[in-house]
């Protein structure tokens, strides 16, 4: 009788199970990828309300069934955007930004990070601005939720520059986010209605909004409060 390693059988096994894994993983991010991309040519070019699935599913190459697979609704699509945007602005950040860096160095990377990121293409960045700042009442949930990670990556940012000084501490750091998003969204604005022609553009204007924003505008340090109560 053959006797059989059934421990050397099942370590073959699992060692071939890994890059079979491995393949399928890999399919599955090419494929959502590609309904991504689809959807920033057809979203843009068509609309994202006459954009249909179908249509989406026939541009990614892939059958309509095989898209419900990946997301169940075109809302579940612009969700996957942000979530992009977030890991490629954190990618941005981990590739430039400088810790040590000013408050409006850093902020000014991430914020470029993320106009380049949403102007790829013009017209369905206008889209994903407009459900970004106004979701529907079918993503806020998850707006919720990627506005967290975004807040939590620029309280770090104010924290370390609260405690070096260079941001006040009796701020709230959530109006303090606010107001530079804010800043950010104008400048965007400034470049889809042409005021702004380039990239180039983008990044002075945008850091000249920031500088002000924390310089204050009034030519001194006393408040107006402060100033009206003298008199």
């Amino acid at each position: 009788m053959v006797k059989t390693d059934y421990g050397r059988l099942l370590q073959n096994t699992n060692a071939a199970q890994v890059p079979m894994e491995g393949i399928r993983e890999k399919k599955k991010r090419k494929t959502k990828r590609a309904i991504l991309d689809a959807a920033i040519i057809l979203f843009g070019e068509t609309g994202y309300e006459q954009t249909s699935m179908a249509a989406l599913a026939s541009k990614a190459g892939i059958g309509k069934s095989t898209i419900y697979t990946y997301f169940a609704t075109k809302r579940e699509i612009l969700i996957a955007f942000c979530e992009d945007e977030l890991e490629y602005v954190y990618k941005e950040i981990n590739e430039q930004a400088n810790p040590d860096a000013s408050l409006v160095d850093q902020l000014h990377t991430i914020f470029m990070a993320e106009f380049r990121f949403v102007t790829r293409n013009k017209e369905f960045g206008r889209l994903f601005l407009r459900e970004s700042v106004f979701p529907k009442d079918l993503t806020v949930e998850h707006s919720h939720e990627l506005d967290s990670r975004y807040i939590d990556l620029l309280f770090a940012i104010f924290d370390k520059c609260q405690q070096r000084g260079e941001l006040r501490k009796d701020r709230e750091l959530l109006f303090v986010a606010a107001q530079f998003y804010s800043l950010y969204l104008v400048t965007v604005s400034s470049w889809y209605s042409g005021r702004l022609q380039t990239e180039d553009d983008v990044a002075e204007g945008m850091r000249m909004l920031f500088e002000q924003a924390m310089e204050g505008l009034g030519p001194t340090t006393i408040s107006y409060k402060e100033k009206t109560d003298y008199h």
